[in-house]
C-alpha cells in the first residue's frame, strides 16, 4: 500500500502548490468481508476528482460526496457504509475524511524515508460512526505529526495503527526482451523497477516501460543495489557464467526472493558452484533462489513469463503455498 499512499502525497502535493484543498478518506475498520482492507486510502479533490480507490468502485462516488461538508468545515468524520445491502459484500466498511494540512517539513520527511526506504507509521484516530473529529498522524523518527487539523489532545478511542514499509522493488539483472515485459508487468503492480545492465552497451530508461532506474554496470562492484526484504531479483542473463558472478555477489544480501530463468537442472549446477566458492555459503541465501522463476501457469510468450514470475513473487511475499513451474521448464534459455 505504500505506492499508493506515495501517490496520494504525490497529488497533494500538486494541489497544495495550486492553494487547492484536498481530504484523504481512510478505511479505518470492516467488520465482515470487503473488496479491500483496513489502510487503503483515497484522495478528494474539490473538484470531486479522485487518486486512489477504498472499494473495487461501489462506494466512491458516495465517499466523494461525503467528503463536501468536510471540504466546507474542516472538520474531520467518520462514515459507514452496510455492505449487505449497498456495495454486494457481506461486510460494513467504516471510513475516516479528514481534510489534509501537511507541512512541507512533514512532505520532504515522508520523501526523504520513499527514497531511502526507510519505513514509518500511519496513526488514524476514531470515535464513533457520524462523530466529527478524528484525524491521523504521520511518525518519523518517534516524532509525531499530525496530516490535519487533528487536535492530539482530544481522546478517541480507536486507532488504527499502520506501517509503511518501503515500496516493493524489482532489481532486473538482463536488458533482452522479456526483461522489457517483467519491467511492465511490475511497474503495473507499483513495484519500483531498476534494470541493471551487465553488458557493454549502455541502455536507458527509454528502453524499459516502467522502469525507474537504469545501472549500467560490467564487472563492476553492485554496491548500488539496495536490497532488503522488500526487494526481488530476478536474474534474466541468458548467461551462465553471468549469473553465477551476480549471486557470487549477492551472497550476503537478504531480499525476499532471487529468480533465475532456466530448468531446475541448471539451478542445480548454480548451487554446486557456489558452494564449491565458498563452503560457508548460508542455506537461509539459497533457500531465497526459485529457478525455473515463475508459477507453472502453461505460460510461453514473454508477457505470460512476466505474469508467472510476479505471481511467484506476490505468492512469497503473502507466505502462499503454490506450484512452481515444472523441472523439465527451460524458459526458452539459449545458454
Amino acid at each position: 500500500m505504500t505506492h499508493e499512499f506515495k501517490e496520494i502525497l504525490e497529488a497533494y502535493l500538486k494541489a497544495k502548490q495550486l492553494s487547492k484543498s484536498t481530504v484523504l478518506a481512510t478505511l479505518v475498520s470492516v467488520n465482515g468481508s470487503s473488496y479491500r482492507k483496513e489502510g487503503v486510502r483515497m484522495l478528494i479533490h474539490q473538484n470531486m476528482q479522485i487518486v486512489g480507490a477504498v472499494s473495487g468502485g461501489c462506494v466512491e462516488k458516495e465517499v466523494v460526496l461525503q467528503s463536501q461538508s468536510v471540504f466546507a468545515t474542516g472538520q474531520s468524520k467518520l462514515i459507514s457504509y452496510d455492505g449487505r445491502y449497498r456495495l454486494g459484500c457481506e461486510g460494513t466498511l467504516y471510513l475516516l475524511l479528514e481534510k489534509l494540512n501537511i507541512s512541507d517539513e512533514v512532505i520532504l520527511k515522508i520523501q526523504h524515508c520513499f527514497a531511502n526506504r526507510k519505513s514509518f507509521q500511519l496513526n488514524t484516530f476514531y470515535a464513533d460512526a457520524l462523530t466529527v473529529g478524528g484525524g491521523t498522524i504521520v511518525q518519523l523518527d518517534g516524532v509525531d505529526y499530525p496530516i490535519s487539523n487533528f487536535n492530539r489532545k482530544t481522546k478517541f478511542k480507536n486507532c488504527f495503527h499502520q506501517i509503511m514499509e518501503p515500496i516493493f522493488q524489482i532489481y532486473i539483472v538482463g536488458t533482452e526482451h522479456d526483461a522489457n515485459s517483467l519491467s511492465q508487468q511490475a511497474s503495473f503492480l507499483g513495484w519500483e523497477v531498476i534494470i541493471v545492465n551487465g553488458t557493454k552497451t549502455l541502455k536507458s530508461i527509454n528502453d524499459f516501460i516502467g522502469t525507474k532506474k537504469i545501472i549500467n554496470t560490467e564487472e563492476d562492484d553492485i554496491n548500488e543495489l539496495k536490497i532488503d526484504r522488500e526487494t526481488a531479483i530476478v536474474l534474466m542473463n541468458h548467461n551462465y557464467a553471468k549469473d553465477l558472478w551476480f549471486l557470487q555477489r549477492l551472497k550476503k544480501s537478504k531480499p525476499l526472493y532471487i529468480g533465475l530463468l532456466g530448468a531446475t537442472k541448471r539451478k542445480e549446477q548454480l548451487f554446486t558452484a557456489l558452494i564449491e566458492d565458498d563452503l560457508d555459503i548460508s542455506e537461509e541465501f539459497l533457500e531465497l533462489i526459485h529457478g525455473p522463476t515463475g508459477l507453472d501457469i502453461g505460460s510461453v510468450t514473454p508477457q505470460e513469463i512476466a505474469v508467472s514470475i510476479v505471481a511467484e513473487i506476490i505468492a512469497t511475499k503473502k507466505n502462499k503455498l503454490v506450484s512452481s513451474l515444472p523441472k523439465n521448464t527451460s524458459l526458452k534459455l539459449s545458454i
